[in-house]
């Protein structure tokens, strides 16, 4: 995850929060909901892009149990979706 990938999920789970107040200051249920939508979205976000991050590094640290793990769930794929 890059310095702006993790800025931009931050500024979007800020933004959210504002919404949310927002909402709350002019009674809107729709603002709020949307707000905590976005703030949701953002965290979401952010924890795919350390999940990834994770699955790379084990990957560079382990290419060939990783290309067996590949491997394998490339055979289940085929005989589970080959038979359709």
């Amino acid at each position: 995850m890059s310095l702006f990938d993790k800025a931009n999920d931050k500024a979007q789970e800020a933004v959210g929060k504002g919404q949310e107040e927002f909402g709350k200051a002019v009674d809107s249920p729709e603002h709020e909901f949307k707000g905590k939508v976005r703030q949701q979205a953002a965290r979401a976000s952010y924890a795919v892009d350390d999940a990834l991050d994770c699955v790379k590094s084990k990957t560079q640290d382990s290419p060939l149990v990783s290309l067996a793990i590949a491997a394998g769930v490339g055979f289940l794929a085929a005989k589970i979706f080959g038979r359709r």
